[in-house]
């Protein structure tokens, strides 16, 4: 026989229910629980060649909602700019190797800073920021599993050849330094079946108060990925 409950108890329940359908997010208690997520190594020898993989990457802006297992996301995080010698190096170029590119994952479940040092997701803010990514025109991005922010961080490119180094030079060597992770993004997920699409439309003053990003950081672009979705 099932055991009843009271009236009490089932209106608490309806009342905890009924604010996370109507926030579409996490209620407070839930918001508190959201936990570092430790990524698994990296698998060696899988994926296709090369040659391969370039006639298989391609942009699509047509997800399903279907999360990414961990080894699925460990896997591309770290072809996107894991650590890949024993210096500490990257898999992706960067400028003077300065590695003054963040990778914030933005999921259903929260928002996520990758560190490569201690292949760790860091819990950054337990709410689902992924529409944020975009901007209205662009809907896919509240469906992707995961949206990818490359956010640069300026005081990492202190001390530069020449001390401070002019902001133009510094836009120059982030956007490429970005291109860089994101063609490797691109190139796993040809690898890997997945959809992807790099864009540079968001709203960045409102994505970077959110995310509580420092003055000296800047949102340079964005890249949903997940599963495609399904046609009939």
């Amino acid at each position: 026989m099932l055991k009843e409950i009271n009236r009490r108890e089932f209106m608490k329940v309806s009342a905890a229910t009924g604010a996370v359908l109507m926030t579409g997010g996490l209620s407070p208690a839930l918001a508190e629980e959201l936990k570092p997520i430790q990524l698994l190594k990296p698998q060696e020898g899988s994926g296709n060649p090369l040659m391969q993989l370039l006639w298989k990457r391609k942009s699509s802006r047509q997800f399903s909602p279907e999360p990414l297992p961990v080894e699925v996301l460990s896997n591309m995080l770290w072809a996107a700019f894991g650590i890949n010698r024993p210096n500490g190096m990257r898999t992706a170029a960067n400028a003077n190797n300065k590695q003054e590119i963040d990778i914030y994952v933005a999921t259903a479940k929260g928002l996520y800073l990758y560190d490569a040092k201690a292949n760790m997701l860091n819990p950054i803010l337990a709410d689902d920021i992924r529409g944020m990514t975009g901007i209205p025109a662009q809907p896919f991005v509240k469906e992707a599993a995961v949206n990818l922010i490359y956010v640069a961080d300026y005081s990492k490119m202190k001390n530069y050849y020449f001390g401070a180094v002019r902001d133009e030079v510094k836009d120059l060597y982030t956007a490429a330094d970005t291109g860089c992770i994101s063609t490797n993004v691109y190139l796993f997920c040809a690898s890997e079946g997945l959809a992807t699409v790099v864009r540079a439309e968001i709203d960045r003053p409102a994505l970077a108060s959110v995310m509580k990003l420092r003055p000296d950081q800047k949102i340079i672009l964005a890249q949903s990925v997940g599963y495609p979705r399904k046609t009939s």
